[in-house]
């Protein structure tokens, strides 16, 4: 896919090749809301932004009004153009039954649920119980996702599959594994199925390793997410390398979310502290004792480490700073 590079804001950013001022007011989750755009120092008229294509080089100025005097409080997570409340996305494998699932999920407050295609029943079953009636699209955004496809071809139909299947949606979770024992990526079939899935119009979230480069090399190739691992899928082991996490956040132009080897709480508020977007977790959730008590301390860890990396932690010291000052004290 051929992209641009163009500047938001005073920002660096990289847009698909042919896309307008309207593309991306609509990817930045703005439209409808009350903005001056003005694009190479030249205001654009409400309206008009359709007719106004971005080349390389492009400076983008866009200002959003926010009545009272003060901000509106949101802090949403962008996802192809739509706006989420919740930064915590989870799955639905694993679950005792339908009924823990959709009180798991509830308690969680996603509102993306990823669906292992290959492995669910989202009605291709008539016979037997259907997942949608718990996780109705209605209500959730439905993230269909190649789990267990461990070849190019294999995981792009499966993404074709889920299109017809969910009446068009183009929103996908790519992974193509590489080894049935550590369930790790097949980093070269997943960059192949990624373009082949961008070209034909697919918005793409991608599973991958926590290497900084492949990060990037995806996020070049068009998916609108990118999507590290912190361990093996299932391990519960926490954030293995958070130097290379906070590396592919600080050079990312997409959201970056943490998938994969969180086991509890804490370890979701440390991707989030470490400046992710957001968690997608699935095991950690359901093979808990109460899966639904987890999934309350999941959202609250997403929630307390977003608003501590949003606040900006205290530098750490080798040696103590009284809490209270010396100044102005008797002796």
């Amino acid at each position: 896919m051929d992209t641009v590079q163009i500047r938001v804001n005073g920002e660096s950013r990289q847009i698909r090749a042919g896309s307008t001022l309207d593309d991306l007011i609509r990817t930045l989750g703005m439209e409808g809301q009350r903005i001056a755009v003005e694009l190479n120092q030249v205001i654009v008229p409400h309206g008009h932004y359709h007719q106004h294509p971005l080349a390389e080089g492009d400076q983008v100025e866009i200002v959003r009004a926010i009545g009272g005097g003060q901000g509106d409080g949101e802090d949403p997570l962008i996802i192809a153009g739509r706006r989420y409340r919740s930064r915590l996305l989870v799955g639905t494998g694993k679950y005792k039954d339908l009924d823990e699932t959709r009180n798991a999920i509830e308690a969680s407050g996603a509102e993306i649920v990823t669906v292992a295609i290959r492995r669910t029943n989202i009605g291709q079953n008539a016979s037997e119980p259907n997942l949608l009636d718990v996780i109705s699209p209605d209500r959730y955004t439905i993230l269909p996702n190649t789990a267990g496809c461990y070849t190019v071809d294999d995981a792009v139909r499966t993404c074709r599959l889920a299109r017809e299947l969910l009446g068009g949606n183009r929103l996908v979770k790519l992974e193509v594994l590489g080894d049935e024992k550590t369930l790790y990526p097949d980093v070269v079939a997943t960059l192949e199925a990624a373009r082949i899935l961008v070209d034909e119009g697919f918005e793409v979230m991608v599973y991958t390793n926590d290497d900084p480069i492949v990060a990037k090399k995806l996020e070049e190739v068009g998916c609108i997410a990118v999507m590290p691992l912190a361990a093996p899928i299932g391990s519960g082991l926490g954030i293995r390398n958070p130097y290379n996490i906070r590396t592919i956040v600080e050079n990312a132009g997409v959201p970056i979310l943490v998938d994969a080897g969180v086991g509890t709480a804490s370890d979701a508020a440390v991707a989030m502290e470490l400046g992710c977007d957001g968690v997608l977790m699935n095991t950690a959730i359901a093979e808990a004792k109460n899966p639904v008590l987890m999934a309350q301390a999941m959202r609250l860890g997403v929630e307390a480490g977003r608003k501590a990396c949003l606040a900006g932690r205290m530098p750490r010291r080798r040696y103590a700073s009284a809490s209270s000052p010396l100044d102005g004290t008797f002796f």
